[in-house]
């Protein structure tokens, strides 16, 4: 499908291979992955279309959007031909947008009653992330959130925990009970030495000032590991 050696648009396509109509004629949910991503991404090259550079994009990711919207500015530039800045710029603002949206749905919870209901809470912030982060909900006597924060960033492997700011926090919220999380980016959920003792730690201080430390769960892209289910909360 060359064009006079011009990278080729969505308008250079038969009309129906174009994903812009086929949304408007059939609806969003009729497009795939790769003709979504083709949207997004706009022009391909004169060798290859947008929906084949977003379906080699979608292939190299092993078809999992999580795997993609791990991938940086820089990494998309530098792992995909075809792909420059201002593509990649695009890709990485919808893959926030959808876990804007999603956070914004796990927010309009009523109650935190269960470790999936973490899960769910911490999920969008956190699954993605190529660094470890550590956050904490706040929550009130009946288990609804009043606010949740990032307490701190690290590396690929271990972040410092401070537990005075953790505990200055919950009191200046006046929440009763808490709940922390943070991610594995390896993909392993098991709880390591550290992460043993530094629950230990919170809960510790959590039962000086009288708040009840409800969970910690690990995060390791879709699956977790909560302290709470395994009896060491």
């Amino acid at each position: 499908m060359e064009t006079d050696g011009r990278r080729l648009t969505i308008r250079d396509w038969a009309e129906d291979d174009r994903p812009r109509e086929k949304m408007l004629r059939k609806g969003v949910q009729s497009l795939t992955d790769a003709e979504l991503l083709a949207i997004l991404i706009g022009s391909g090259s004169k060798n290859e279309t947008v929906v084949e550079l977003s379906r080699r994009i979608l292939h190299e990711c092993k078809d999992n959007l999580n795997e993609l919207a791990q991938l940086s500015i820089h990494d998309l530039c530098k792992r995909f031909k075809g792909i420059g800045e201002a593509k990649a710029i695009t890709i990485q603002a919808a893959m926030e947008f959808g876990r804007r949206r999603k956070m914004s749905e796990t927010l309009e919870r009523k109650k935190i009653s269960s470790s999936i209901d973490l899960f769910d809470l911490f999920e969008p912030q956190l699954a993605d992330l190529p660094h470890e982060e550590f956050w904490v909900a706040m929550l009130n006597g009946a288990n609804k959130l009043i606010d949740m924060k990032r307490l701190t960033q690290g590396g690929t492997r271990q972040t410092v925990v401070d537990i005075p700011l953790l505990l200055k926090m919950a009191l200046e919220k006046s929440s009763p009970v808490l709940a922390v999380a943070h991610n594995h980016p390896s993909g392993q959920n098991k709880p390591s030495h550290e992460d043993e003792e530094i629950t230990r730690r919170i809960k510790k201080g959590c039962e000086a000032i009288g708040i009840t430390l409800l969970d910690h769960i690990i995060i390791a892209h879709n699956e977790f590991y909560s302290f709470s289910d395994e009896g060491k909360i």
